[in-house]
């Protein structure tokens, strides 16, 4: 028996042992592991490490269409970042509520980045800074002056990318407004009494090129507003301006340039007009130019200095120009980016400026 249990004890401790040392190995080779996964990313690469980026996208469109589209953008983000000296460890895209809740968010410095329009960045730019304009193709008219869009119809896309677009002022087939555009084709000068003698069509309050901005155009050039006209009705859609702008319902309508492009084919079919728009239009007004979407940074945000501004100024040009970056931008009708400067946006505070005047009448 004594032998027994001195044999027992024997092998009870070479497998303490054996089992030490496996234990000891195991941690050995998992402290192994997390040191290759977990590794010091600044001091193993030189590039800056962040924790995390938030951006933050007005809702123009269903928030889960938003959502989905972008998400290869994370990736996209992070890669480009990675390359220009900045190494992100997560990239959080959330979609807000509305518009304001998006502009909020940048002041409070929540969010790092906003996708937002020259409308939303003019109303917070106290708490953002754009640092980029979105760009969409241009066309081959841009006149300030509406006669020579008339000596160059039909307007046509060009492969030039634009950093804004233009609201118009089109005078249809109707009498007055043949007289009206035979007026500005031969140089003449519209008096106001000209246009209040029209039947204008315009948008709902809030459409840049349907209200605002030719509210603001009125204003520059004549010190008076839309409410200043005598004769104004309002469509729910532009498909309902043309349609009556065809029929001699109305003689001006106001819209983004150049919507004819878009209804040239139903002046003719749906609209049972026999000349086509170039022949049966004129412009005789041209809005100043309205600047494209932006992608504004916080200025409240801990993270954001001028360096990471000028890394994500690149970053997001070199996401517009891959053919990945541009499937996940089309979602905001964006072909790309330019760099941009605040007082780019100086003819959106004039227009909001008219906006507040207008909802405080």
């Amino acid at each position: 028996m004594k032998k027994f249990l001195m044999f027992a004890t024997f092998l009870l401790a070479l497998l303490l042992v054996a089992c030490g040392n496996e234990s000891t190995g195991n941690n050995d080779s998992s402290e192994a592991t997390n040191a290759t996964d977990n590794p010091d990313t600044e001091e193993n690469s030189g590039n800056k490490k962040l924790e995390k980026l938030a951006i933050g996208f007005v809702p123009s469109r269903d928030p889960q269409e938003i959502i989905t589209a972008t998400e290869p953008l994370k990736d996209l983000l992070k890669t480009e970042l990675a390359s220009l000296g900045y190494d992100v460890d997560k990239i959080d895209i959330t979609v807000g509520t509305n518009y304001e809740a998006v502009g909020e968010a940048l002041s409070a410095g929540t969010t790092d980045i906003g996708f937002i329009p020259g409308g939303t960045y003019v109303l917070y730019d106290d708490g953002a800074e754009v640092i980029l304009t979105a760009t969409r193709a241009g066309l081959n008219n841009d006149s300030d002056n509406p006669a020579d869009w008339n000596q160059n119809e039909p307007t046509e896309a060009t492969a030039a990318q634009a950093i804004s677009y233009r609201g118009i002022l089109i005078a249809g087939p109707s009498a007055k407004g043949q007289e009206l555009a035979a007026k500005v084709n031969k140089g003449e000068e519209l008096t106001f009494e000209d246009l209040d003698s029209a039947n204008w069509n315009v948008m709902s309050s809030s459409s840049p090129a349907g209200y605002i901005y030719p509210a603001l155009w009125l204003q520059e050039n004549y010190k008076k507003t839309i409410t200043d006209l005598s004769k104004v009705v309002q469509a729910d859609s532009y498909g309902t301006a043309f349609a009556r702008l065809a029929s001699g319902q109305t003689d001006l309508l106001v819209t983004f340039a150049d919507a004819r492009r878009d209804y040239e084919e139903a002046w003719t079919t749906d609209f049972n007009r026999k000349a086509d728009i170039w022949a049966e239009t004129d412009l005789i007004g041209v809005m100043p130019a309205i600047y494209n979407d932006t992608i504004s940074v916080s200025k409240n945000s801990e993270i954001m200095d001028d360096e990471l501004k000028k890394v994500l100024q690149q970053a997001f040009i070199n996401i517009g120009k891959s053919e990945e970056g541009k499937a996940v931008i089309a979602v905001y009708s964006h072909e790309g980016y330019q760099e941009a400067t605040d007082s780019d946006y100086d003819n959106e505070r004039k227009a909001q400026e008219i906006v507040q005047q207008l909802g405080s009448k």
